[in-house]
């Protein structure tokens, strides 16, 4: 089955992507900050970042990358993820339009994701320690791929309508005047006095 792209004509893609791109690099750099403010005894922030990404990520320090003796908001696998992801979404354009909807074959995601199965599986059943490389590379690996599929779901988000739609029109209901020739030639009923108005 070949993909044939869906193209789209309007300019609201392009806001969207760079929103996302926004707040996606926004997010990244916070990983980096967090390390940078604790060293820079700015605790109260580094602790919110670190809470925020420890909802996602088990940041655990024999697993991470350190700055200035502090670990990154997040273990090196999950830090290439969020850059690898980052990096792609803000490279995107000059790849691939952002007029697309269509999503890649699933294969390449499934694809993408294997080496990082590989790394995991082999460490957990003890056939070797993976290294902060192997967890970095293979993150970035299926980080970079899920963004072919992440965009062109915004891009058909962007393209759904605002508004409620309207309500649907009445039909006109049109009245049409008996006319006066008519009116006058009705029979009238003056038997029936208790009916008069």
């Amino acid at each position: 089955m070949s993909y044939v792209p869906q193209i789209v004509p309007t300019r609201r893609p392009l806001v969207f992507w760079l929103i996302s791109a926004a707040t996606v690099s926004f997010l990244v750099a916070l990983i980096f900050v967090a390390p940078l403010a604790a060293a820079g005894g700015h605790n109260e922030w580094a602790e919110v970042i670190y809470r925020g990404f420890g909802i996602f990520c088990h940041q655990r320090p024999d697993r991470s990358y350190f700055i200035e003796g502090h670990k990154l908001a997040v273990c090196s696998r999950c830090t290439g993820l969020y850059a690898g992801f980052a990096i792609t979404l803000l490279l995107y354009p000059l790849v691939r339009s952002l007029k697309t909807v269509a999503n890649p074959p699933r294969i390449y995601l499934i694809l993408a994701a294997i080496p990082l199965g590989i790394d995991f599986s082999l460490t957990f059943f003890g056939f070797w320690a993976n290294t902060h490389t192997s967890r970095l590379l293979t993150g970035a690996l299926l980080g970079t791929v899920a963004v072919f599929y992440v965009v062109p779901g915004i891009v058909d988000l962007s393209l759904r309508p605002w508004r409620a739609s309207e309500p649907p029109k009445q039909p006109s209901v049109t009245f049409t005047l008996a006319s006066p020739e008519s009116i006058a030639s009705a029979p009238s009923d003056y038997s029936a006095p208790d009916r008069r108005i």
